[in-house]
């Protein structure tokens, strides 16, 4: 480096030097390596426990209808994280459109296998004769599902349809309730697959830990809300580009 080169800029997931990056993007994508690259890895690890965990407590259990319950809203949360980690560190034009598009289509993927895993408890119950409501498991899945419904609609039509907010400028101005209800849900999914180790099912076929769900659970916001960049939630200055 020479003494006039700009000083070195640092990021969770990459580092720049006399205004070129040293990022993994001109070999694999703008968005190569982003949701591993610092704390990431923590959040990565944790999820991928949840999933593992859920489902190796499934796969052992007697294989019924229910049994596609777990596995694919397991993976459906495991989607929507991967939306959350490919999105946060996000800085070049090139990375933020790109991000935007993979978002989308790991939200989209999300929704579907929650669509279908919910579809799958519904038979069952209604097959059954069970109950709809009969734990906190029941509330908070359907609470977390209406949100996710919400946050689509609002992300979308911030990004479609701008002039419903008065225009590109003003719905820019409101991305950072989009982010607060982002981080919400997660943490709302979190609470729905821990809270699901105090149902009949668990009790009956799926004998998860209430405490390693939890453990797993807090891997993933330790990865995830150091990422959180304050001013774009509205709690920092923001700074030019950002």
């Amino acid at each position: 480096m020479s003494p006039n080169s700009p000083a070195p800029v640092y990021s969770p997931t990459s580092l720049s030097v006399g205004g070129r990056s040293l990022f993994l993007g001109p070999l694999f994508g703008p968005l190569a390596g982003l949701t591993f690259l610092g704390t990431a890895v923590i959040a990565q690890l944790g999820i991928w426990l949840i999933v593992a965990y859920t489902w190796a407590a499934a796969l052992s259990a007697p294989l019924s209808i229910f049994t596609y319950h777990p596995l694919l809203q397991t993976v459906s949360c495991a989607a929507f994280v991967q939306a959350i980690l490919v999105l946060q560190p996000t800085h070049a034009p090139d990375q933020k459109r790109a991000g935007q598009r993979v978002h989308a289509s790991l939200v989209l993927v999300g929704i579907v296998l929650a669509t279908a895993g919910t579809a799958v408890i519904e038979y069952n119950k209604i097959s059954g004769g069970r109950e709809h409501f009969r734990a906190v498991h029941n509330y908070l899945g359907v609470t977390t599902g209406v949100v996710i419904v919400v946050q689509v609609l609002f992300g979308f039509t911030m990004w479609a349809v701008p002039a419903l907010y008065g225009g590109e400028a003003r719905a820019k101005a409101v991305w950072k309730y989009h982010r607060w209800s982002g981080y919400t849900i997660l943490v709302l999914l979190l609470a729905t697959i821990i809270s699901a180790t105090k149902t009949d099912a668990n009790d009956v076929m799926l004998g998860m830990s209430v405490w390693m769900l939890s453990a797993f659970a807090v891997l993933v916001l330790l990865g995830t809300f150091p990422r959180i960049k304050l001013q774009k939630m509205g709690l920092a200055p923001r700074r030019d580009g950002q």
